[in-house]
């Protein structure tokens, strides 16, 4: 999934990610949250299934809350709703507002938390490969 995902946003995964699941049936939220933090104290882009259902809805508001503490409120976040099927959506939007689309977020989803790299040209979310001092890339304003 995480690659189906990237694939429509950019390419938000060319250096080093975490993938983690928000679903607390068989990892307790304490172990989740540690790995949450660890990924944010690494500045990885974080890849998140499973983000809430309609028993679980405070997960991705706690980790998003935590990701804050390390992360700019600009940075990049990309939701997709059921990859490559018929109803897919795509929100391109920031860790200040990702909230704003409970209807785009549910077991179907994927959300996708960019690092301090990440930013978003021509409607992509992209990660460069670490060539910053080589090639010029211009951001979006």
């Amino acid at each position: 999934a995480l690659n189906a995902c990237s694939a429509l946003i950019g390419s938000p995964l060319m250096t080093d990610f975490a993938v983690v699941s928000m679903s607390d049936l068989l990892v307790p939220w304490d172990i989740i949250v540690k790995r949450v933090k660890a990924a944010a104290e690494g500045d990885y882009v974080i890849v998140i299934y499973n983000p809430q259902s309609k028993k679980r809805v405070h997960q991705l508001r706690d980790t998003r809350d935590l990701l804050l503490k390390y992360r700019s409120k600009d940075t990049p976040v990309a939701i997709v709703k059921a990859a490559y099927r018929d109803k897919q959506e795509v929100v391109l939007t920031d860790l200040e507002h990702m909230l704003e689309y409970q209807d785009k977020l549910g077991m179907l989803s994927t959300v996708i938390i960019g690092n301090s790299s990440t930013f978003v040209y021509n409607g992509l979310m992209i990660n460069p490969r670490g060539y910053k001092s080589k090639y010029q890339i211009v951001k979006e304003a």
